[in-house]
């Protein structure tokens, strides 16, 4: 029997721009925690290699919401 190859076809109406700001907020969502975790053992890293332990008030950060 002749194997069958799988053909599928999504139907999207909305639009490129929409489509793919909609898959970036996802992936973002999605790997919130991961990102997260990956910075928090960069610091504790760099921590452990330098002496100097910067605080809370040290550092000046943006945050920009969308």
């Amino acid at each position: 029997m002749k194997e069958r190859r799988l053909n599928y076809r999504f139907h999207n109406p909305n639009s490129t721009e929409d489509t793919a700001d909609f898959l970036c907020k996802l992936l973002i969502e999605v790997n919130a925690d991961k990102v997260e975790r990956a910075i928090k053992e960069a610091a504790s890293k760099c921590a452990k290699a330098s002496e100097y332990i910067a605080e809370l008030e040290d550092i000046k950060m943006d945050i920009i919401y969308y």
